[in-house]
């Protein structure tokens, strides 16, 4: 569903349909697969602009994903956030951020409010490598140590910073290894193996539940497309990519699933005429969905018990 989903985004943004910045999540869809099985419906998600893959496997519908990218009334984000800022209370997705590495001390945040309120939650906070070298991280990593938050910290390594690579950018290679000075574990994951990525993340929330604190993994990824629909990706080989594309995480899992005979061929085809099925109908939902009404540019700016000790 997630790859079929950016696929079309890919589509209709070289139609003009989708305007604005686009980033896909394609190549990197273990991750959120992964995710997905390792927490509960009910904790939280917060991550970058990369935002699509996980919105969805996080439980926001395609049509309003697809409704959002089109900049319309009925998207997850009413039309105003567009690509980099997908958001839904109800599934407690907290966002798509576009500033770079802004969504880590959010994401520490949103853990302390759970903490705070005595509730179970974890929070899973996603970024990528280029994100690691913002001063962000390190005073969110230490204060989220200290205050043993309920927080797992997750840098998706796909290797390059829009089209900087990490070699270019620190010595420390094994970015999971900045957990070391501030005594929090961390681990690296397999990226696309939606099993090691559940595994991992499993691990990290159970630990995040029993009071251990914030756990960072640095989940080793690819992207197949480049850093947005902008870029042409010409900094890394053709032959980089094709080895990368062998580990395709969908093909995986389908033959996981062929090799262990859980479905036949019949029931892979109904799956993904059921995923066509509802990827055109979100495309046909966001054609027909109206612009917003000028009246709601200022609506939704500020909340309105934002400061509730003023009176009129």
């Amino acid at each position: 569903m997630l790859r079929k989903f950016e696929e079309k985004a890919g589509q209709l943004y070289g139609m003009q349909k989708i305007r604005g910045f686009c980033h896909l999540y394609i190549g990197q869809e273990a991750i959120a697969g992964g995710m997905m099985t390792a927490i509960k419906d009910d904790d939280n998600v917060i991550t970058a602009y990369r935002d699509h893959g996980l919105a969805i496997a996080k439980g926001i519908q395609a049509k309003t994903c697809m409704a959002e990218l089109y900049g319309k009334a009925t998207g997850c984000s009413k039309g105003k956030g567009g690509s980099m800022h997908f958001f839904s209370k109800e599934k407690r997705f907290f966002g798509g951020h576009g500033i770079v590495g802004g969504q880590i001390g959010l994401g520490a945040g949103i853990a302390f409010a759970e903490q705070y309120q005595g509730t179970d939650r974890a929070t899973i906070c996603l970024f990528g490598d280029g994100a690691a070298r913002q001063g962000m991280l390190h005073e969110t990593f230490n204060m989220a140590v200290l205050w043993q938050l309920p927080i797992v910290f997750i840098c998706e390594n796909n290797y390059y910073a829009m089209g900087t690579s990490v070699e270019r950018t620190s010595k420390v290679l094994d970015i999971y290894r900045l957990a070391d000075a501030y005594d929090m574990p961390g681990d690296s994951v397999d990226g696309m193996s939606c099993e090691e990525v559940h595994k991992g993340i499993e691990r990290a929330v159970r630990r995040a539940r029993e009071g251990g604190g914030p756990t960072f993994l640095e989940v080793k990824t690819y992207r197949f497309r480049g850093h947005s629909m902008s870029d042409p990706a010409k900094y890394r080989s053709k032959e980089e990519l094709e080895e990368y594309k062998e580990k395709d995480p969908v093909n995986q899992v389908l033959k996981t699933i062929m090799d262990n005979s859980w479905a036949t061929e019949e029931q892979i085809n109904q799956i993904n005429e059921k995923v066509h099925s509802e990827v055109e109908e979100a495309v046909k939902f966001a054609e027909e969905s109206p612009l917003p009404e000028d009246s709601e540019l200022y609506v939704d700016i500020y909340s309105d018990n934002t400061y509730p000790f003023i009176k009129d």
